[in-house]
């Protein structure tokens, strides 16, 4: 274990614990409770999938048929202002917990991600990319009244300006994405990547309702992370972010998730690649 996640295993009380592997620490609590105990400039690159409070009450497509667009209290909306404080202090607990060299990655929609984006920068962060995630497969739009919600916007930061970030050109250039019909082999990638939803051997124990499908992890890490590096990710839900690390060799991870449903689907997704991969 490394000595940050055997830090933070010795330091947080029992309840916080949910797993704690070699290597994979998996947190159960509040981001903003948990976060200030992480030790500053500890962590090499953070992936934030936070709330992005679209739970309205209105209705969404979801396998052809209309469902409900609420996924839970944590994704309601308090208001402009307390939609914003809320990002403001993940925002700077991160912050304060990446290394100089570090940073972040956080995925969003017109929900939140201005509002993100903004606080980045209001933090002294240093804008990379906004990557747009195309979805080939997105559900039709049902109220009729605006364009299909066909992407969501990634924005790639890094703490300090000054300092050199990791980024794989070389790699995210010649590797093959046959899951994107956008990547031309050979060529620079570019920020538009088509990247379908979640499969479904990826929810086969389970879903989370804003689950992001793995070749968007896997890509991420590669591109801003090397061997040795630790990641985290506040928001964890039901784990793709840890599954994506385990199977890139990745193996230093710490998650932070409130709800013990989406820490069970997790770790039962990462036990299967661990397993596989006889690191258990």
């Amino acid at each position: 274990m490394s000595n940050l996640l055997k830090q933070l295993r010795d330091k947080l009380p029992s309840e916080a614990i949910f797993w704690a592997g070699d290597t994979f620490l998996f947190l159960k609590g509040d981001a903003l409770q948990l976060l200030p105990e992480v030790p500053a400039e500890s962590v090499d690159m953070i992936f934030a999938d936070p709330p992005y409070f679209l739970s309205n009450d209105g209705t969404t497509c979801h396998a052809g048929r209309r469902v409900s667009v609420n996924k839970g209290e944590w994704d309601r909306s308090r208001g402009f202002t307390e939609d914003v404080s809320f990002h403001r202090s993940w925002i700077t607990q991160a912050r304060r917990i990446l290394k100089p060299t570090g940073t972040i990655w956080i995925s969003g929609t017109l929900h939140n991600i201005y509002q993100c984006g903004f606080l980045l920068q209001e933090q002294g962060f240093h804008l990379l990319n906004d990557i747009c995630w195309y979805k080939p497969n997105a559900a039709p739009n049902l109220s009729c009244t605006t364009f299909a919600h066909a992407h969501e916007t990634l924005i790639w930061a890094k703490k300090d300006k000054r300092y050199k970030h990791y980024f794989a050109y070389d790699l995210m250039k010649n590797l093959n994405f046959s899951e994107d019909k956008l990547k031309v082999p050979g060529k620079q990638m570019r920020s538009v990547w088509s990247i379908p939803t979640p499969l479904p051997e990826e929810k086969k124990y389970g879903k989370h309702p804003a689950q992001k499908p793995v070749a968007l992890l896997k890509r991420i890490l590669l591109a801003s992370t090397q061997d040795g590096d630790c990641i985290l990710d506040p928001f964890m839900g039901a784990g793709t972010t840890a599954v994506a690390a385990a199977l890139i060799g990745r193996r230093y991870f710490i998650g932070i998730e409130k709800d013990a449903q989406y820490l069970e689907i997790a770790q039962r997704r990462l036990h299967e690649i661990l397993s596989q991969a006889r690191l258990l």
